[in-house]
């Protein structure tokens, strides 16, 4: 995926995030890059990237509740 795209994703991922957990997109960027599911999303040979941004939204809000 090319960078200028796998950026525009990860763009429309943070938004979904805030708006899904009414926070503020600062927040939201700071869940996402330190989420599991950011790091599987960084390497391009798993796949993440060429799931739609819900999906990639939802898995974040699993990993979140999943937390201890």
């Amino acid at each position: 995926m090319r960078d200028s795209v796998r950026w525009r994703k990860q763009s429309r991922i943070i938004l979904m995030l805030a708006k899904a957990l009414n926070i503020s997109e600062e927040d939201a960027l700071n869940i996402f890059y330190n989420s599991r599911t950011y790091h599987y999303f960084a390497d391009p040979a798993l796949g993440l990237q060429a799931m739609s941004d819900q999906y990639i939204v939802d898995d974040i809000l699993i990993e979140l509740n999943n937390q201890p």
